[in-house]
């Protein structure tokens, strides 16, 4: 079977390099997939696939940083102009932009694959020197690119359903996979999994193109070292005044947020592990001769464990509620995204080692069984789940060349990855179908 799986992914990948471009083309950022979710549902249900939508797939009260519902309805509009189906975007209202595709193959492991949807809040470059733009491909969507391979993600994904529905009646077990929204800010992977995406999972695989494999043949089989994370917006709110005639009857909502700044990143790095502090966006005031009566700070704290992320998410809690009392403001203190720590687990891994060392295109001296990925990802959470309930679960590395790092408005990435990619994941489920189930 295993000769059939490289034959077939092959003849997929001019096929898997016009999704990829298609949707490279048009990204959306979290809770806006609703081009890209349609067209997910709609290829899954074309293969055969049990699809499942809307509140079947998101838990709606445990969305974070969702957009206005005027942003929301201005995205569906877009949406529909670009090319995807009206009615299954319908059942998207409200950014409901998780996908699950389910094909059940008789008795044996669940066996889940997740792939992120999003694009990143990024205008994309626009000269000749970017592949995209010169080809004819880049973002036609203002403020929003694919600057993390996630058109790949998605391309990989949808590849991989296609290997597998031609091979249901050879298939042991049954396959979900589950396209995620708002991965950009860890803020999708919470209400899929309060959904119940995860429910009855024996082996849960991801992965990520590039990223810390920056060659193209190169494969992590098990990464780990995930941060956990936690992601704030902090508004303040002072009281506006003439700053020069009457300074004192103000409430300075831009130095509250200056001074809280300045000491977030004073807060004392943890014994126990690393820790990370972020400051990323400061916006406050209204116009030069008036006490700034607004302040917006957007930021976020990291830990090696969840303990330490959450011991920095207090201290920074601490701090800005400070700031707001030195200066007389109010403070309104919103997570908008949160994920926990995480390792791949071992036994996993080996199974991705060893289907990668029978193919070709891997080179067995750039096959890595583990690796600290030094940041975070929303899969840590799924992972967490599925491992508390007894089952197993690795996120996968897949090597590319890369035109610049990630989250740039250069990135691009090798699409000679995609094909092998979607042999690589359906052969792994394969291995995970021969194993004992676990929940």
């Amino acid at each position: 079977m295993t000769e059939d799986i490289e034959r077939l992914a092959a003849g997929l990948e001019d096929g898997l390099i016009r999704r990829r471009r298609d949707l490279h083309r048009f990204p959306e950022a979290a809770w806006t997939e609703f081009r890209t979710a349609s067209m997910v549902a709609t290829v899954l249900l074309a293969l055969g696939y049990e699809v499942r939508l809307g509140e079947d797939a998101v838990c709606r009260k445990s969305m974070l940083g969702v957009p206005s519902e005027e942003e929301l309805a201005g995205h569906m509009e877009r949406a529909v102009s670009q090319g995807g189906d009206p009615d299954l975007i319908s059942r998207m209202a409200g950014g409901l932009t998780g996908v699950i595709g389910e094909l059940r193959c008789g008795e044996g492991p669940v066996v889940a694959l997740r792939f992120d949807m999003d694009a990143n809040d990024l205008d994309e470059a626009r000269d000749d020197d970017h592949r995209p733009w010169r080809e004819g491909f880049a973002s036609t969507n203002p403020g929003a690119m694919h600057a993390c391979g996630h058109d790949g993600h998605v391309a990989l994904g949808l590849g991989v359903a296609e290997l597998l529905a031609g091979l249901k009646d050879r298939l042991e077990g049954t396959v979900r996979l589950i396209f995620q929204p708002g991965e950009e800010g860890v803020r999708g992977a919470g209400p899929m999994v309060d959904a119940g995406a995860l429910d009855g999972v024996d082996y849960l695989l991801g992965g990520h193109i590039g990223f810390r494999a920056p060659r193209t043949g190169q494969l992590v089989c098990g990464v780990g070292g995930f941060l956990a994370t936690t992601k704030f917006d902090a508004t303040f709110t002072g009281v506006a005044a003439h700053a020069g005639a009457a300074p004192e009857q103000g409430r300075n909502a831009l130095l509250a947020a200056a001074n809280a700044a300045l000491n977030l990143h004073a807060i004392p790095r943890h014994g126990q592990g690393a820790s990370r502090i972020s400051v990323g966006v400061l916006n406050a005031g209204q116009g030069r001769n008036v006490v700034p009566p607004n302040a917006l700070i957007k930021g976020e704290t990291r830990g090696e464990t969840t303990g330490i992320n959450d011991f920095m998410f207090e201290r920074a809690g601490e701090v800005l509620a400070g700031a707001a009392r030195m200066y007389g403001v109010d403070l309104v203190l919103a997570e908008v995204g949160r994920s926990v720590s995480g390792q791949s687990d071992p036994e996993l891994a080996a199974v991705v080692r060893q289907v990668a060392e029978n193919m070709e295109f891997f080179k067995t001296s750039e096959i890595m069984d583990s690796l600290d990925l030094r940041g975070s990802e929303d899969f840590a959470l799924m992972l967490a789940e599925v491992q508390r309930r007894g089952g197993l679960g690795t996120y996968i590395m897949l090597g590319s060349d890369l035109a610049a790092g990630h989250h740039n408005a250069r990135f691009d990435f090798d699409e000679r990855c995609l094909a092998p990619g979607v042999s690589l994941f359906v052969r792994c489920v394969l291995g995970c179908m021969e194993l004992p189930r676990r929940v």
